[in-house]
Parts: structure tokens; sequence; C-alpha cells
């Protein structure tokens, strides 16, 4: 049986209307707990950007890529629209169980609407 990989286009903030930092990875969860931890320098880490937003999965990479190059050449404030239209509250999706299933829901909902 072959594995299928997943893609993740994600966000992490610093606060709510802080810092932001898009990206793309493979392995959510590690990433996160990267960012989380300052296990690596760089932006996050100066800019204490740990709370995951925002997150998109997919099973391409080549749209993955697509989709986080579009997003990182957006305004700021279309970036932040989007958040508040999934997470209004920017809860920290991995540390808020409601969060993170409001976030999934709201997600669904926004993607039958383009469907």
């Amino acid at each position: 049986m072959v594995a299928v990989k997943q893609y993740y286009v994600y966000i992490v903030a610093s606060k709510k209307n802080g810092t932001l930092y898009t990206c793309l990875t493979n392995n959510l969860k590690r990433r996160v707990f990267q960012h989380k931890t300052d296990a690596n320098e760089g932006f996050t880490k100066r800019y204490q950007v740990h709370r995951l937003v925002y997150f998109e999965r997919f099973g391409d990479i080549n749209a993955a890529i697509q989709r986080e190059k579009r997003i990182k050449a957006w305004k700021r404030r279309w970036k932040i629209e989007m958040i508040e239209k999934c997470n209004p509250d920017w809860a920290d999706l991995p540390e808020n169980t409601d969060a993170r299933v409001l976030f999934l829901q709201k997600q669904a909902e926004a993607q039958e609407i383009k469907e």
C-alpha cells in the first residue's frame, strides 16, 4: 500500500493581528512543534511567531507550492481576512480542540461555496 503524501500551507502568528509567517510543509505537526520550541534560528524565533492560526491541506505538491506563493504575495489585510473567516479568535489550533473543529467546519463550508 502506497502512503498518500499530504502537504500543508500554513500561517503562524505571534498574536492576534501580530506578525505573520506563511510556509509549506509535509509534516504540519513537526513543523508547528519546531516553531513553538524555537528549534530553528530565523524569522519565527526572532519575532516569537508560534501560534498556528490557519492551514490548508493538499495532496499535490505543485498545488501547495502555487497556493503558498499566492498567499505570500497577498496584502496583509487579505491574509487577516482569510484567517478570521475560519478562526475569528486567532486560536492556536493545535492547542484548542473546539477552535480546531470550528476552523475545519468553516473551511469546509468555504470550500463548498467555491465549488
